[in-house]
């Protein structure tokens, strides 16, 4: 190791606290959106634009500020990335209305860069035989910060007020800025491209119609004139960005790269993985806690559920968030020793399972709790070897959008997933109620057990290349040292 530069395991404990301050907030809001719609006074609408605008503002800035840090340096890109996250979170706590704390979300979403600005750090910094590793656990966190998102959401929002929310996101964060600058070495590595301005409004402007389009299905209907034109809009938006980046000396994205099989199954898969988890996840909570909280005449007509109360059911997502934690660095292990292919079809294979044992087996308590530590090994597998792939394709100088397009396909599958399973929920209800049948929930559980089994397939299809050395002559001398 380089006189000035940190051991390893310094690098990464930091790196961990910070990707998992952001993790948990991507998730803290879901059970907490009908407190803020009562106490803020809005509408249900209003209220769900808490949770967009934040995800909304992650899929943009993601892959702009991985750009800006292979640029820049990852090191100084990340403290603000993690700043921009700070005054979001402080100005969301100290909102005094919806429109105040919307914009506040957005403004912590740029939070979300710090999951490709890490995995360059550990690319540039760790030798080859530790970097599949560290990405496994720093993989891992993006899992199991959104189960703890949920359990402690339904703790916080029954016993304080709903802006200890982003308080407890603002404290971690505070402290990781610190620590970055004081333990983090600035990668030697830079992109010598300038930045590609154009490119990153086009492309801003196509996630956003299509994240926004997403989102809205349910409420305005999938057959709309405003979801009809926000797809459309997506799609043309989408069609000039690739146009553009094909002809730019110096694009934001490198799409012949980004079609090269080893980088676009990857990608494909952290969409489907994302669908499996996070639909897994908006399912769960409404499961248990039926028929808590209905009417006796309604309650006696649901048979699915558990009667648990918020704060019961984000113990049911506990076991996944477990499991997520310790099989991120084991599959780190695999990839190296097998490749990391392997673990991306096992963990797509394993989510198949526990989706698939969640349709067919949920009478009792210990059924969903297996269930879900399946799943969690499933996606701690899958997250890791995903993104390690990617670091291994592409050169170390497109490490921070790669890796943030990676990033942005797993939230547009998330956002997907959610709301088709909204969708799906909505369409097959006890007749006279609103309440959701139980064949509701299988078929959504089912759909994710497809979706999963498609992305296991798509994993054994990765053809990935052996770590490139391709790497900074600084980077070079600091794996042999």
């Amino acid at each position: 190791m380089t006189p000035g530069r940190q051991h390893y395991g310094v690098t990464l404990a930091v790196l961990t606290v910070a990707a998992s301050a952001f993790a948990v907030q991507q998730t803290l809001v879901f059970p907490a959106l009908p407190t803020l719609q009562r106490e803020l006074g809005v509408s249900a609408v209003w209220a769900t634009w808490v949770l967009t605008v934040f995800l909304l503002s992650a899929s943009v800035l993601t892959p702009i500020l991985g750009k800006l840090g292979d640029q820049y340096g990852k090191e100084r890109v990340l403290v603000v990335s993690l700043t921009l996250f700070l005054a979001g979170s402080i100005g969301a706590a100290a909102a005094p209305d919806i429109g105040t704390l919307i914009v506040f979300r957005a403004l912590a979403g740029a939070g979300g860069a710090v999951f490709p600005l890490s995995f360059g750090i550990i690319r540039d910094e760790f030798p080859p035989e530790r970097v599949k590793v560290g990405i496994g656990l720093l993989s891992a966190v993006f899992g199991v910060g959104g189960g703890i998102g949920i359990v402690a959401s339904g703790v916080i929002v029954d016993h304080l007020s709903w802006r200890w929310l982003f308080v407890i996101g603002a404290i971690p964060v505070a402290a990781v800025i610190v620590l970055v600058r004081r333990y983090i070495p600035e990668s030697p590595v830079r992109s010598r491209t300038r930045v590609d301005v154009p490119g990153a409004l086009l492309f801003a402007a196509a996630l956003v119609c299509l994240l926004l389009g997403l989102t809205k299905g349910t409420e305005w209907g999938w057959s709309s004139p405003g979801v009809l034109g926000l797809a459309a809009a997506a799609v043309v938006l989408g069609a000039a960005f690739v146009r553009l980046e094909l002809s730019s000396d110096h694009p934001m994205l490198d799409m012949r790269l980004m079609a090269r099989r080893e980088v676009a199954l990857p990608n494909l898969t952290a969409l489907l993985t994302g669908f499996a988890m996070f639909g897994t996840f908006v399912l769960m909570p409404q499961f248990v806690e039926a028929p808590y909280g209905l009417p006796a005449a309604i309650a006696g007509r649901v048979e699915y559920g558990f009667g648990a109360t918020a704060t019961m059911a984000g113990l049911y997502l506990l076991p996944s968030s477990v499991a997520m934690l310790f099989a991120g660095p084991l599959a780190g292990v695999l990839g190296r020793r097998f490749g990391s292919k392997w673990p991306l079809a096992i963990g797509l294979g394993l989510c198949a399972i526990g989706t698939g044992l969640l349709a067919e087996l949920h009478r009792a308590p210990w059924q969903i709790l297996v269930a879900m530590a399946v799943i969690g090994v499933g996606v701690g597998f899958s997250f890791a070897a995903m993104a390690a792939l990617v670091t291994e394709a592409v050169p170390v100088t497109e490490t921070g959008v790669a890796t943030g397009m990676n990033t942005v396909m797993r939230t547009v599958g998330a956002v997907i997933g959610s709301q088709v399973m909204a969708a799906i929920l909505t369409a097959a209800t006890i007749p006279g109620t609103p309440v959701p049948t139980e064949s509701a929930f299988t078929h959504a559980f089912l759909l994710a057990a497809g979706a999963a089994a498609v992305g296991a397939v798509l994993g054994l299809l990765v053809t990935p290349l052996r770590l490139r050395r391709d790497r900074h002559p600084a980077t070079l001398a600091l794996e042999t040292e």
